[in-house]
């Protein structure tokens, strides 16, 4: 017998079809003669609805009662593109899947750093895989519809993994932040691994250039620009800045070791800009091969002692306890297929809680972020 705070054994559709109506839960509760209260606690899966409720919300909606509600088919194998290296043997690995188009993805949850591992729920296990085939088999934690519906982020703003906390707390959508950087995320999108690419641009000059370039590398994707918020990047360093590291020109002293990203990456671009200024060749900076693939990584080499600075934004040297150099501020845009914003409620759901004044506060509150501008949307055609 189940306890009672247990959840209905239900796969439970009932906001996702709500807001492709475009209808508030009280215009809801209205068409279907039920209290706002009743609405939201469907949402939110905390009862399963009376056969007379069901019926009363599927002609409200126009639509089947099994269009609503489902029962939950734990256990579901699902089979699908690997992306990444998979452990030693294979099976038995944690792993997150999506569905982007019309392909399903498995990513393996081991190998892709402590951030991405441990703050992301599984949706499955590896049962089976053929890593020269590159495809894997895995056995579902939850219904295979409650997969279909999640939005995969690719980028390297570590405040995405808030953004997919009020998600899931402000309607229950389900946000998988990949972190990369904006060429690994733009080239990721473009493969259609992705539902949405973050990237970054120094200044307004900039971006308009190189959303001309994105828009000519798109091609044939239809893609809407949605501003993030804007940022500072700079020089992470230990408290106290014990190495005094002022400018680029520091970084070629003796003794002076740093941490880069990967190719492509804002940063690395960044950071070779400013070596070009100060006329310093890449070789003569020690540590300029070693490469970490996020934020939170730089700063947790620099705050471990491994390097003496690297680039990264405000936010992750505050949430480290790293002092910080600002070298500029940036614009971060989300880059967004216009199918998938106009097919996945989660999608939709995303930019409305970035928009909104509690995520906004929050994400001031890191420090090194302005949003004023975010949700701000720029055509790139």
């Amino acid at each position: 017998m189940e306890s009672q705070n247990s959840p209905p054994p239900l796969e439970n559709r009932l906001r996702e079809k709500r807001q492709a109506l475009a209808l508030s839960q009280k215009q809801l509760a209205d068409r279907a003669g039920i209290t706002r209260q009743a609405v939201s606690a469907l949402e939110a899966s905390q009862y399963s609805p009376a056969t007379s409720v069901a019926l009363q919300l599927a002609r409200a909606l126009h639509c089947r009662v099994e269009d609503l509600f489902s029962l939950r088919q734990d256990g579901e194998l699902v089979e699908g593109e690997l992306l990444g290296p998979l452990p030693r043997g294979g099976a038995g690995a944690r792993a997150q899947v999506a569905q982007v188009g019309q392909r399903w993805l498995v990513r393996p949850l081991e190998g892709v750093g402590e951030l991405a591992s441990l703050s992301a729920a599984a949706d499955g296990i590896v049962v089976e895989a053929d890593p020269r085939r590159r495809r894997a088999q895995v056995r579902l934690f939850k219904a295979r519809e409650s997969v279909r519906r999640k939005v995969v982020v690719g980028g390297c703003d570590p405040a995405i993994f808030l953004a997919g906390s009020h998600a899931r707390r402000d309607d229950g959508a389900s946000l998988v932040p990949c972190l990369m950087g904006s060429g690994l995320a733009l080239a990721a999108l473009k493969r259609g691994e992705l539902h949405v690419a973050g990237v970054h641009h120094a200044d307004e000059d900039n971006r308009s250039r190189d959303l001309r370039a994105l828009g000519q590398g798109l091609g044939a994707m239809d893609c809407m620009v949605v501003t993030f918020a804007h940022w500072e990047e700079g020089f992470l360093v230990r408290p106290a800045n014990p190495k005094k590291i002022r400018a680029a020109a520091d970084l070629a002293r003796p003794g002076l070791k740093i941490v880069n990203r990967e190719k492509g990456s804002g940063a690395r671009r960044l950071l070779d800009r400013e070596l070009g200024k100060a006329g310093i060749a890449p070789r003569r900076v020690k540590g300029y091969g070693s490469e970490a693939l996020s934020h939170f990584e730089v700063a947790a080499r620099v705050k471990a002692g491994l390097a003496d600075t690297g680039i990264g934004v405000r936010a992750a040297a505050a949430i480290c306890g790293l002092d910080f150099v600002p070298l500029q501020r940036e614009r971060y845009d989300l880059i967004i297929p216009r199918i998938y914003y106009e097919t996945l409620s989660g999608l939709r759901a995303l930019l409305d809680i970035i928009v909104a004044r509690p995520f906004r506060d929050e994400l001031k509150a890191l420090g090194g972020y302005d949003t004023r501008e975010t949700g701000r949307r720029v055509e790139i055609r």
